[in-house]
């Protein structure tokens, strides 16, 4: 069977991510920090491996979606939601998941030059001409695939090791956004289609997954029952099966899963990786193609089963990450979404049904503008089954907190503005309103303490006290906040002045009426 490819220099690579230490993981049987395990090995010491750690939330949480895709491939799957239930509740082990990947049939080899792994080999044939250094296939590199947000050049050619490469190639195909790709189609010979990137399928939305004491027990909790044999083609190459012909738009050339395995696996892009020999012998990547991939059709329930709808303009949309909100502040969500959906239809009615593991929430998402990707964010939230509505009320009131706090520093800094600066610029209204406003500062701080809220909830603790306890946290942080940001004025009497009427104001807004009742400082 031919599994190899030459490299660069003319020698034969093969790389295997069943069977090459590729994931990072923590084992209690090695030294101290993650170490890298086969994705065979992932599966069969999956109860005694604490978690998977990429080298980023995302890279994560494509690792968690390509061992979801092997264990549907390989038929390892509850059908029922009792099944489910079971598996979870008595741990099922995942070893004869494990023999099953190591005899899967079929091309794995990253190199192969007919069949690359995760690869379009149309594309290998323009990678020496075309092909642009590592940094392209890693998202915090390649900013948005025209200009490098992290400083590197596009063509700097220090190779990327195989692994690495993979593990980045996966981020792609599951969080890439959409954007115009540097690829110079019409020299390549390739239609005009080609150019456009589509947002992959976790690319505009924040993918929630329940993480238990192990990588088994976190794999059991989020491998959703699949009713029949049938779990859909395992995506190993692009010309596996008939792909979209790029004779059109991405929007108009989509497909729907034909079952989980195809989802946890979609190529999103078209890449193309050359190989090259690293100096230390070991197999690496120095140049890549990142073209369009395949684009999914909106999906349907079954498909979507940790998506947490939220409320924006009066309208339910998708969780997406927001720049001007941390994902704490939408936890509520997660909440209502166990607390209101029926048990066992889809990842919340089944953690609902739990009786013995308190699994964590973690939601992850790329945060991105205009396609230009700009920050992981990833959170986790406690979850105890019988406990979501205490949760939920908790988070809900969490949030209005520090919603109201915030507007109340927002307001103290507009009067010290005006007290500070009698007769300002127009132009520099915003400026001078930003230096009093210690709203970022209180936010950070919150955060802290909201999730100290949350964990003291979880373990039994009343609501109502330990919201009032976090009101008390997040005035006190409100007031350090516009302190800090009030030591900048002079020492004169206007000065003086300014700090005093701000710190009124603060504290009258805290003390409003309309107040959620844990700031006030003598509240009911």
């Amino acid at each position: 069977m031919r599994t190899s490819t030459a490299s660069k220099g003319g020698a034969i690579l093969h790389w295997d991510p069943r069977h090459r230490a590729c994931i990072p993981a923590l084992t209690p049987d090695g030294p101290p920090g993650p170490q890298k395990v086969s994705g065979v090995r992932a599966l069969r010491d999956a109860d005694r491996i604490a978690a998977v750690y990429g080298s980023t939330p995302g890279e994560t949480a494509a690792l968690l979606e390509w061992l979801l895709g092997m264990l549907y491939a390989v038929g390892h799957h509850p059908q029922t939601h009792r099944e489910w239930l079971t598996w979870v509740e008595e741990r099922r082990p995942l070893a004869e998941a494990a023999d099953r990947l190591a005899e899967y049939d079929g091309t794995w080899n990253l190199f192969d030059p007919d069949r690359p792994l995760g690869q379009n080999a149309a594309l290998l044939r323009h990678v020496n001409a075309f092909g642009t250094g590592p940094a392209q296939l890693v998202i915090e590199h390649a900013g948005d695939y025209n200009q490098h947000f992290d400083h590197r050049h596009l063509h700097h050619a220090q190779p990327l090791p195989a692994d690495a490469a993979w593990r980045a190639m996966l981020t792609q195909h599951t969080f890439g956004q959409g954007r115009r790709a540097r690829i110079p189609a019409k020299r390549m010979g390739l239609p005009a289609p080609f150019t456009n990137l589509s947002t992959c399928r976790l690319g505009s939305r924040v993918r929630v997954f329940a993480l238990g004491p192990t990588l088994g027990d976190t794999l059991r909790l989020n491998l959703a029952p699949w009713d029949g044999d049938d779990v859909g083609t395992l995506n190993l190459t692009w010309g596996d099966r008939e792909r979209r012909p790029f004779t059109h738009t991405g929007a108009e050339e989509v497909r729907s899963p034909d079952g989980p395995a195809d989802l946890h696996t979609v190529l999103g892009r078209s890449i193309a990786l050359r190989a090259v020999r690293m100096e230390n012998g070991e197999p690496g990547v120095d140049r890549v193609l990142v073209g369009p991939g395949e684009t999914l059709t909106e999906l349907p329930a079954a498909y979507r089963q940790d998506e947490v709808l939220v409320m924006r303009n009066r309208k339910l949309v998708p969780f997406r990450p927001q720049a001007s909100r941390d994902l704490w502040c939408e936890s509520h969500a997660l909440y209502a979404a166990v607390a209101e959906r029926m048990k066992g239809n889809d990842l919340y009615g089944r953690l609902a049904m739990l009786r013995s593991l308190r699994p964590e929430l973690w939601a992850v998402g790329l945060l991105a503008d205009q396609g230009n990707p700009i920050a992981w964010v990833d959170d986790r939230f406690p979850f105890v089954p019988g406990r979501e509505g205490n949760l939920r009320h908790a988070s809900e009131q969490g949030s209005a907190v520090a919603e109201y706090a915030a507007i109340a520093l927002q307001k103290a800094a507009t009067t010290a503005r005006e007290y500070a600066y009698t007769n300002p610029k127009p132009s520099d209204k915003v400026h001078h309103l930003a230096r009093f406003n210690g709203e970022a500062e209180m936010w950070a701080g919150a955060g802290v303490e909201f999730h100290a809220m949350l964990d003291a909830v979880a373990d039994g603790h009343p609501v109502a006290a330990a919201v009032f306890h976090y009101g008390a946290a997040v005035r006190a942080l409100s007031r350090q906040a516009l302190g800090a940001r009030l030591d900048s004025l002079p020492a004169t009497g206007q000065g003086m002045r300014a700090r005093a009427k701000a710190e009124e104001r603060l504290a009258a807004e805290l003390d409003h009426p309309k107040a959620p009742d844990p700031l006030k400082e003598n509240h009911p």
